[in-house]
């Protein structure tokens, strides 16, 4: 028996189950060639001498690491949709007795360095990307990884991704507004810089698409991209309540902003629903409390699947490596949206720069 003062090896296992070294690595790997009396005669004696194989030594038989790498963009970001995404994944792959190293990508010189080392490369089995859009070049860059690698919160054509529609479910919420009897409607989306997002313009484009279905024209100024802080917000929403005539609605990119707008709106003294609905994309844990109106996602389940696909993809290195799963999104309808305010004849009116009813110009009621 190994004494207290020095940690037990493979050597001390083999001695204490009759075994030869090799067979004590294969036994505790795993590998079907082992009989079953002798893997557990290998374990007991392991447990016995409080031995552990690491993970370094088994790489270096295997040629695996058991770890997944995951490359993001810093929290501050979208803190609540990428930290419930990656607590999704890390439950996953824990599960599964894989590994979580994450890469954090905060700035330009940041994700330079990143492609230009790819530390992936040596360090673990697959590489997840989450939440931001990589240049071709980049892309190009990651093939040479010689690893699984799978996009979660993006379409990547040709290559493994799990996302949602975010066109499709923008256009549904619009809906909801224009149901309503909006006509005028705003869209505020984060001002998106070195390329980062999370679906700011599929979530544009599915605004663009519903105006058109509707009948109704595009109209830039009513597009607000405002930096993500409280004063950026701000001073979009000034621009929109300076306009000739206000929106009566505002659908915004992410529900971390909607929140911020709802309280910039009351705080002006803007009513909401009465003078403006707000719309937000998510359902962050918060939208319900504050009684927010929001297309539904689920940012957890994002997480497990894609982790669940990489883990599929590296038990079946023969499966398709480019799948595609696109998950569900919802609306769901709260105290932030209501119909429009209306004129004196009744009619769904255009609020006017100090937020009172005007007269609807011809062809747009």
């Amino acid at each position: 028996m190994v004494g207290e003062q020095r940690q037990a090896t493979m050597a001390d296992v083999a001695r204490e189950a009759g075994v030869s070294v090799s067979t004590v690595s294969r036994a505790l790997r795993g590998v079907a060639t082992v009989t079953p009396e002798t893997r557990s005669r290998v374990e007991r004696a392991a447990r016995e001498l409080s031995f552990a194989l690491s993970r370094s030594a088994s790489s270096l038989v295997t040629g695996k690491t058991r770890r997944i790498a995951v490359l993001m963009p810093g929290l501050p970001r979208a803190p609540w949709f990428l930290g419930t995404a990656l607590t999704g994944i890390a439950g996953v792959l824990s599960e599964a007795e894989l590994d979580l190293l994450v890469y954090v990508v905060t700035n330009k010189s940041e994700r330079a360095a990143f492609f230009d080392r790819l530390p992936a490369r040596r360090n673990a089995d697959a590489l997840m990307v989450v939440s931001f859009i990589l240049t071709r070049e980049e892309r190009e860059r990651l093939d040479e990884l010689g690893v699984p690698v799978v996009f979660v919160s993006q379409h990547a054509p040709g290559r493994a991704s799990v996302y949602i529609d975010d066109a499709e479910a923008a256009r549904k919420g619009m809906q909801h507004l224009l149901n309503l009897g909006h006509r005028r409607i705003a869209h505020i989306q984060s001002a998106v810089v070195e390329t980062f997002t999370w679906s700011a313009h599929d979530r544009l484009a599915g605004y663009r698409q519903a105006l058109e279905e509707a009948g109704l024209p595009y109209d830039d100024a009513l597009v607000v991209r405002a930096e993500y802080s409280r004063e950026g917000l701000r001073e979009g929403i000034g621009s929109l309540l300076s306009l000739p005539h206000m929106p009566t609605a505002v659908f915004v990119e992410t529900d971390e902003m909607a929140f911020e707008v709802l309280s910039i709106l009351r705080s002006c003294g803007i009513d909401v629903p009465g003078r403006m609905s707000v719309l937000g994309f998510d359902d962050h844990s918060l939208a319900e409390a504050l009684d927010l109106s929001t297309i539904a996602q689920s940012a957890g389940d994002t997480g497990r699947i894609a982790a669940e696909l990489v883990s599929s993809i590296l038990a079946d290195p023969g499966s398709d490596p480019t799948r595609h799963v696109v998950l569900p999104t919802h609306l769901i309808p709260r105290g932030s949206t209501g119909p429009p305010p209306r004129d004196r004849q009744g009619e769904a009116g255009v609020v006017g720069q100090q937020g009172t009813p005007s007269e609807v110009p011809a062809g747009d009621s």
